[in-house]
């Protein structure tokens, strides 16, 4: 988490900040594997260096990024969530409970689906 410390601090919502750390510390420990990084300002985690799910703040949710093919591939279980999404990410509302059992699917499918895969995003 020691990663990360930089981009909460810059969180100025104290809720939003909580929320925040408490999903990249359930990653770090449901996927220890992972390697916790920041790029492009967000954070991220990656597998052997290739891109696994990647989350972002704004004023209504925390949008998690797992890639196109995983929302693609988990959309009814996305809407089942209550869920908005995007081509490219899921919006978790702030004032709803985060559902970890669509966020451990989408990432347990992204390490299993990338583990051969040599390069940053999928191709």
């Amino acid at each position: 988490m020691e990663a990360f410390a930089p981009y909460l601090a810059k969180i100025d919502h104290p809720d939003h900040q909580a929320r925040t750390e408490e999903v990249l510390s359930w990653v770090s420990r449901t996927f220890p594997n992972l390697s916790p990084k920041i790029a492009w300002n967000q954070p991220m985690f990656t597998d052997h260096d290739t891109f696994i799910i990647g989350f972002s703040i704004s004023k209504n949710h925390l949008a998690a990024a797992p890639e196109k093919i995983t929302i693609q591939r988990f959309i009814d279980d996305i809407a089942q969530s209550g869920y908005d999404h995007t081509k490219e990410l899921v919006r978790m509302p702030w004032n709803r409970p985060v559902d970890y059992s669509l966020l451990e699917k989408m990432i347990a499918f992204n390490i299993e689906d990338k583990a051969d895969c040599q390069t940053f995003w999928r191709k």
